[in-house]
């Protein structure tokens, strides 16, 4: 059954040189560049804070991958980790060389850096379609308390974490089958920890690597992290289903804490994995987050039992949303492979580097020997539409490279050569598959990214 829809003006309510659609790690990043680059840009997210997958979701280990000898990205994913640790949003992560990012308190880190780039501000207006001449993509529709609304752009970034610009653009996309699909996940923190006991718990039985591997799981690692130190949980699991206060088919609980404050707050709680959930469905999204919070509350009681420290501890907060790892990706100009995220890929289109840091589908790399690959500018690139890129997660690759790609810091280099790109694209009054590549990498040094 169908239903037609009345025809209906809508009124335009802005208009801006460049139009950023998600304000994850990748759009942040990709509206700052495009600003900073000299032109009017327009940032529109969905919630009612910037910053995405770090404050909505609560993904709080920015940079977790980074050790002595890694060769990290440079540009404003640094600043993200800089700029939280100035403000008081930071704090040492427990596996790495990095600040782990509050991501409540960076939600006013992104406020200020928006403000300070001079980019118009757009929360809770949520995308629902592109308009379009021909294939051209000429602004967008958008459906908030104010009801349907337009809002026109030069050149516009697809930054959603799942491809809807592109797909419902025209674009060719392609979409992970739920069944191997990396697992979503419901964040959440507790409060009410003993700090020293809990650490005292972890430095008399420390887990490695090598412990990502049980169950139902296989991972894949190049030898080199099964030793290494990983803040994991997974004995009290183990021994809740042992007790019955777990279903004893539900050997999913288990992974990895973020950050333990003073306060008792132990927070970016990564323990719930739910497999077989299309987060482009929202059946599926109303499913897991329900299914989310109930392993979530599993948990809890399973670490106040069985987790030294944990005793009087409760549930503080969970994200915002569901966590999303897999869905759209577009089919882009160029694809990047297993073997360039593996083999230090080497790029003339460079628009910046990443650690040769993998994590999904079973394989877990960490850059631990200065190994690095390229990004090139053709990634961001759909096909079959104009006037659009893209930015983080869904840029074009298969899934060695996403499990790559997809990573918060990642998702920065390609949102700032997204946002570079546009700027002058629009400056120049080029199409962005046409750009001048020693235009757009002169424009990237200058804002201070590692190109090679």
């Amino acid at each position: 059954m169908r239903i037609t829809e009345p025809s209906r003006e809508i009124d335009v309510v802005h208009e801006t040189d460049v139009l950023v659609i998600g304000s994850g790690p990748g759009g942040l990043a990709a509206a700052i560049g495009a600003a900073r680059a000299g032109v009017s840009v327009t940032l529109l997210e969905r919630f009612g804070c910037f910053g995405g997958n770090i404050t909505a979701v609560g993904v709080e280990g920015f940079a977790w991958y980074r050790h002595e000898q890694t060769v990290d990205s440079e540009g404003v994913g640094i600043e993200f980790e800089q700029r939280a640790k100035s403000m008081g949003a930071g704090t040492p992560e427990p596996q790495s060389d990095s600040f782990a990012l509050d991501g409540e308190a960076f939600k006013c880190v992104a406020d200020a850096l928006v403000e300070e780039a001079g980019i118009t501000p757009m929360l809770h207006r949520l995308f629902v379609a592109p308009i379009m001449d021909g294939r051209t993509i000429t602004g967008v529709i958008t459906e908030s308390k104010a009801g349907r609304e337009a809002i026109l752009a030069k050149r516009v970034i697809d930054a959603t974490g799942d491809a809807d610009v592109a797909y419902r653009a025209g674009a060719i996309t392609k979409k992970t089958p739920k069944e191997e699909m990396i697992g979503a996940s419901v964040m959440f923190s507790m409060s009410g920890v003993d700090k020293k006991k809990f650490i005292a718990h972890v430095k008399a039985d420390p887990h490695t690597y090598s412990d990502w591997a049980y169950g139902e799981w296989s991972v894949e690692t190049s030898g080199k992290e099964d030793d290494m130190f990983s803040p994991f949980l997974r004995k009290p699991f183990e021994k809740a289903r042992e007790a019955g206060l777990i279903p004893e088919n539900l050997d999913t609980i288990a992974g990895t804490w973020g950050a333990l404050y003073d306060s008792g707050d132990l927070t970016y709680l990564n323990l719930v994995h739910l497999m077989g959930y299309d987060g482009t469905d929202p059946d599926d999204l109303t499913r897991g987050e329900i299914e989310g919070r109930r392993q979530a509350m599993f948990a809890i009681e399973a670490m106040r039992k069985f987790n030294p420290g944990c005793e009087n501890a409760k549930l503080r907060n969970f994200g915002m949303t569901i966590g999303i790892r897999d869905t759209r990706k577009i089919d882009a100009i160029y694809n990047m492979t297993a073997n360039d995220v593996r083999e230090q890929a080497r790029f003339d289109d460079s628009i910046g580097i990443f650690p040769e840091f993998i994590d999904g589908y079973g394989i877990l790399i960490l850059p631990t020997t200065g190994r690095y690959f390229h990004l090139p500018y053709r990634t961001l690139l759909p096909q079959g539409v104009e006037n659009l890129i893209t930015a983080g997660r869904i840029t074009g690759g298969d899934k060695d490279s996403h499990a790559a790609t997809r990573n918060m810091m990642c998702c920065t280099v390609t949102g700032q050569g997204a946002g570079a790109a546009t700027a002058i694209s629009v400056k120049h009054n080029t199409s962005l598959a046409e750009l001048n590549i020693d235009l757009l990498q002169a424009e990237l040094l200058r804002q201070g990214v590692r190109l090679h």
